[in-house]
Parts: C-alpha cells; sequence; structure tokens
C-alpha cells in the first residue's frame, strides 16, 4: 500500500476535477481497467467527441496516481488473454470519495440550471 500525502488532506482540496480526470476516475468507479481499456470506454461514453490520444491519458494516470485518487493494481490477468505489459489501474478508497464529491458539486450546478430554466429538467 502506498503512502500519499494527498490522503491526509479533504476531499475537496482536489477539485475540481479536470474534464479528464472526472472521465477517467468515473470509468474507474466500474472495476479495475487497463489504459486502453480506459480510453476506450471514454471514447464509447463521449460517442468518439472526446479520444484521448495515449500520452494525455497516462500522464494523466500519473497524476491521479499521485494525489491518491487511484492505484495500480497487482491483479494480473491470465497470459492467454492479456499483455503482460498492460498496467491495471483501480479507483483507492480515497478517490471514490474526490469523485463522489465532484459528483455532487456538478448535481447541485445541474439543479441550479433546472431552476433558473437554463435546460429542462429530465422526465421523472
Amino acid at each position: 500500500m502506498s503512502h500519499h500525502p494527498a490522503q491526509h488532506s479533504a476531499p475537496d482540496s482536489l477539485r475540481p476535477l479536470k474534464p479528464v480526470e472526472l472521465l477517467v476516475l468515473t470509468m474507474l468507479s466500474a472495476g479495475e481497467r487497463h489504459g486502453y481499456g480506459i480510453r476506450q470506454d471514454i471514447i464509447d461514453h463521449t460517442r468518439g467527441a472526446i479520444a484521448l490520444e495515449a500520452g494525455n491519458l497516462y500522464r494523466t494516470i500519473r497524476r491521479l496516481e499521485t494525489d491518491g485518487l487511484l492505484d495500480e493494481s497487482s491483479r494480473r490477468p491470465s497470459a492467454q488473454t492479456d499483455d503482460e505489459r498492460r498496467r491495471y489501474y483501480r479507483l483507492s478508497p480515497f478517490g471514490r470519495r474526490v469523485l463522489a464529491a465532484e459528483l455532487e458539486r456538478l448535481r447541485a450546478l445541474v439543479r441550479l440550471g433546472e431552476e433558473r430554466r437554463v435546460i429542462a429538467p429530465l422526465p421523472a
């Protein structure tokens, strides 16, 4: 278990997240993924509007890891089905708290936009 100084601070200290950080953390909320899988999830979710180039994605992953929001997983899939050079990542408990806090902030902003009739509320 690595020691991250950022984990001693409140989740608020790392917010607001950059859009790409928010996407990476949200994709990892479903479970462990390797970098290429995260990239594919983002392409699928944004219908191709955001196609991160690999260097940018891995810089983002390293920054999130340094801040203690995600960890590299030691779990390895079977050699037949995977390339052993692939690194798997997972949300840390702290990362999940930061992600939840950021999504709550965004939900409050969306509610304000609905109240002010900037956007129509979703049907119940």
